[in-house]
């Protein structure tokens, strides 16, 4: 009898890792003559969501997730975890380790203490891309509104269309740092965190701690509550008052005062202190910083290390403010699926057939920002890709730092354009890195027989 599979995908952003592993999972296990049915939660939400019939009838559960995802439906079955880049990179080797594992299964007692520390460390990377999942359609809504509003109304942003559309932009990124703060403490304490983690990122963007400020307050407020629920015991006629009163008032209450009295000065503090440091960076300083920004967005293509360069460049664009970071992070961004294209064109010989098409998409994804659209050459090739799309985004980096390049919006690729400010060195950045991955990837590669 075939045996039977179910998976949950979810990536942070929920635009390309999520769809990918996915289809990686369901080719696979078609390969291997098992059914599968895989549920992805993406930026649009659940889809092909999992029935209770079919967790029932399954052999083995995978969740190949970079977020948080409730595990109270799988009570009962083994529950294999990974990361989305694992499954897209061996997911032969994720099912066969999800069927043939010793996996306790979600209801069994771990006491191996390593294990545990492990996974609570793995937890805090979820916890803070489950934050950064929520936040980013907030940041991209608001700055494409904002980059249009530059379009219609030019830098001034004249007329009332353009004032209506920034207005509506700045309304979408005020809220980004509460659903960054709020999401994250929902991560840990569950829905009863999600009012002092939101109150708590509220009270970092008004304080001007911002974006590090918000990160504390929602892991100090998703502790909070977890520890609440832990130690707090009501008499059982009381019991249904902790989640809708007790909890949100007493957290609320302790994270408000903390943010406050404790966290906000210091966070002020350093928020003042970055920035007055990235606006004296010129010359070899701001060169240096953008190779850094470079390697750190085309190393994982859309991972943990780029998503950290990603959620920097962020916070350098408060309320709009047009950032040499944000652009030097975007232009890098856009680099390895560029590169990739662009090689697939120059140097024919070195690409099979399927490889010349996945180019013909890498175009797309690249002028749109998403970096991901690199991860099927680099997980068939890793080290001849790797470094050729590593370095041209490292030069781009650097270049776009050297012009003094800026962009007020976090997201867009080249259809926010218009909102650069300094669009020749952008362009010269831009075209330099891709000339540069394409030249090095038709050095390194070897010719294919097609």
């Amino acid at each position: 009898m075939s045996k039977r599979l179910v998976a949950v995908t979810s990536c942070p952003t929920g635009i390309a890792h999520t769809y990918m592993a996915s289809e990686a999972l369901r080719k696979a296990s078609e390969k291997l003559g098992y059914e599968i049915k895989v549920e992805t939660r993406g930026s649009v939400g659940v889809e092909n969501e999992l029935k209770e019939n079919e967790i029932k009838n399954a052999d083995a559960v995978i969740l190949a997730v970079d977020v948080n995802v409730s595990k109270e439906r799988f009570i009962g079955k083994k529950i294999f975890e990974t990361s989305v880049a694992q499954a897209i990179k061996d997911p032969e080797k994720i099912i066969e380790n999800a069927l043939n594992s010793d996996i306790k299964s979600y209801t069994e007692k771990i006491s191996d203490i390593k294990s545990q520390r492990s996974k609570e460390k793995k937890g805090v990377y979820k916890h803070l891309m489950s934050g950064v999942s929520y936040m980013i359609p907030f940041v991209v809504a608001g700055g494409l509104l904002i980059a249009l509003s530059f379009l219609f109304g030019g830098y001034t942003q004249e007329g009332e269309f353009a004032k209506a559309l920034a207005t509506i932009g700045n309304a979408a990124f005020k809220l980004m740092i509460p659903i960054l703060a709020g999401y994250v403490a929902f991560s840990i304490g569950d829905r009863a965190a999600l009012v002092p983690g939101m109150v708590g990122g509220l009270i970092a963007a008004d304080t001007k701690s911002g974006f590090l400020g918000a990160l504390v307050a929602g892991f100090i407020a998703g502790y909070i509550v977890k520890l609440m629920k832990k130690t707090l015991k009501l008499p059982k006629g009381f019991e249904g008052l902790m989640p809708v009163l007790i909890i949100p008032l007493i957290s609320t209450f302790l994270i408000g005062i903390i943010m406050i009295f404790v966290i906000g000065t210091p966070m002020t503090m350093l928020n003042e202190s970055i920035e007055t440091w990235l606006k004296s960076l010129t010359g070899t300083n701001a060169i240096i910083l953008g190779v850094i920004i470079g390697l750190m967005m085309a190393i994982d293509m859309g991972g943990p290390i780029n998503k950290a360069a990603y959620a920097f460049g962020i916070s350098t664009i408060g309320n709009a403010e047009p950032s040499a970071i944000m652009a030097a992070v975007m232009a890098a961004g856009m680099i390895p699926p560029l590169g990739i294209a662009l090689s697939t064109v120059l140097f024919k010989n070195k690409y099979n057939f399927e490889e010349k098409e996945a180019g013909k998409a890498a175009w797309v994804l690249g002028i749109s920002f998403i970096t991901e659209g690199a991860i099927p050459f680099a997980a068939a090739d890793p080290l001849r890709v790797i470094p050729s799309i590593m370095a041209g985004s490292a030069l781009t980096g650097a270049l776009s730092m050297l012009f003094n390049v800026t962009l007020p919006v976090p997201h867009g690729g080249i259809f926010v354009f218009w909102a650069v400010d300094g669009i020749l060195g952008y362009s010269i950045s831009i075209i330099a890195g891709m000339i540069l991955t394409a030249l090095l990837l038709g050095i390194l590669k070897s010719k294919k027989n097609n």
